[in-house]
Formats: C-alpha cells, sequence, structure tokens
C-alpha cells in the first residue's frame, strides 16, 4: 500500500503542466446572405450634455462594420428618429426625456415595429439590411464595500497578498444598449439584442463620459459583430502531460 502511494506521488510530481491559447469558432446569429449593404440608421437616445449617443454609436459601428468587411457600409445620413419615436409613443408618453433610468427609452421602442416606415426608408436605399435601436449612457454611483488585495510583508520579510474589504464611495456609467436589425424590403424587425455593461471609477477620479463610453462599447462589439459573421473566441486550457 506504501509502494502504492509513494509510486502516485512521484506520478504526480514529474507531471507537466502546459497552458495552451484556443480559438472556437462562433457562428453568426443571423443568415446575411440575401443582403449586399448594410444601412446604420441611428438610434433612439435621450438628450444628454455628457455625448450624442446615437451618432457617436452610428460612427462606431460604421467603421467597425468597414473594418469586418461583411457588407458594404452605406454612407447615407442617418435619420432623426425623434419626432416617429414620439408620435408612435402616443400622447402621453411625451417629449423624450432625458435620460433618468434605464428604462426611460422603452415607450418609445414601437418606432421598431412600424414595418411601413421602415418600409419607407429600406425603399430609399434599394432594401438593406437596417441596424438601428436605442442607446441608454447615464452616469451612476455606487456606494459599498469592495474586496481589493492588499500586499503585506511578516517579520522575515516574506511577501503576503491578502483580501481586505473597504468601504468606497465610487463614480462611472452605465451602458444599455439594444441593437435592432431590420429587413429594408420588409421593413420587418429580423432580430434584436440587448446588452449592459457599466463600469465604476473611485470618486476622486476624473474620466471623461466619452472615453467611458468607448471603453464600454470594446466590451460589446465582438457579440453585436457576431450578429452578422462568425467570430473566433480566444481561451486558455490547461494540458496536464
Amino acid at each position: 500500500m506504501l509502494a502504492a502511494l509513494l509510486g502516485l506521488t512521484l506520478s504526480a510530481c514529474s507531471t507537466t503542466v502546459y497552458e495552451v491559447v484556443i480559438q472556437a469558432p462562433v457562428s453568426a446569429k443571423l443568415d446575411v446572405s440575401k443582403y449586399q449593404r448594410i444601412y446604420v440608421a441611428g438610434f433612439v437616445a435621450g438628450p444628454s450634455d455628457d455625448l450624442d449617443a446615437s451618432m457617436e454609436t452610428v460612427r462606431l459601428l460604421r467603421n467597425q462594420l468597414r473594418n469586418k468587411n461583411v457588407l458594404r457600409v452605406l454612407d447615407a445620413d442617418a435619420v432623426s428618429l425623434t419626432d416617429k419615436a414620439q408620435e408612435l409613443a402616443g400622447p402621453n408618453a411625451g417629449p423624450i426625456p432625458v435620460t433618468r433610468t434605464e428604462t426611460d427609452l422603452d415607450p418609445y421602442t414601437k418606432v421598431f415595429s412600424d414595418t411601413g416606415y421602415w418600409r419607407t426608408v429600406g425603399a430609399e436605399l434599394d432594401a438593406p439590411l437596417i441596424l438601428t435601436g436605442t442607446v441608454v449612457f447615464l452616469p451612476q454611483e455606487r456606494t459599498g464595500f469592495v474586496q481589493r488585495e492588499q500586499e503585506t510583508y511578516d517579520q522575515f520579510g516574506r511577501r503576503q497578498v491578502v483580501p481586505v474589504r473597504t468601504y468606497m464611495e465610487r463614480k462611472g456609467f452605465v451602458l444599455r444598449p439594444t441593437f435592432v436589425f431590420i429587413d429594408g424590403a420588409t421593413g420587418e424587425q429580423v432580430y434584436s439584442e440587448s446588452f449592459r455593461e457599466e463600469i465604476l471609477y473611485n470618486s476622486n477620479q476624473q474620466t471623461p463620459a466619452l472615453s467611458s463610453y468607448f471603453e464600454l462599447m470594446d466590451r460589446l462589439l465582438p457579440s453585436v459583430l457576431n450578429t452578422l459573421t462568425a467570430q473566433k473566441v480566444r481561451g486558455n486550457r490547461v494540458l496536464l502531460k
């Protein structure tokens, strides 16, 4: 019995560990084979002093889609969805408000179900795939305990890293976009997906809203682009030999 245990111990000690990087393909969420062009039409977004969320999202997505070269990106001006969204929301909804909560724009999403409107937009551009939606981008503050790692040294100079819970005030931004894909020939919605990302900083750190917006969008872009084209997801795997 002792010999068997010793053999197992020696075997374990001689094991070599390899860490390898793998790439796994992820299929596109939407079949775009019937389309040759894509039109990023603009987004419903509440007025904000920090940035124009609609135009920044249009610019960013057009650049990223051109880099992917899946469909030809149309350079046509973005449409103004404000009046149409207000009209379809009904008289009780009123003008699109300054966004205070993540649900403020929900009453205005009826515009994406108006097939006649989108069919008219698509007819002017030879029936492309249309990308539109809503963009909520707003500041947030949060207080509470945060766990962080603290480096210490004992009396013998040995380094230790221990978790420490600290009460902190933090502020940052939350981004909640919904991307809606519409068939420009029929005006019908063919796919939609919502995302949510947030970022928080120490309360004394001054970070421009535009920088935070790009950082948050950078996290979302692979999933958004995966709607139209297959992606490769990278990951690490540990092999034993």
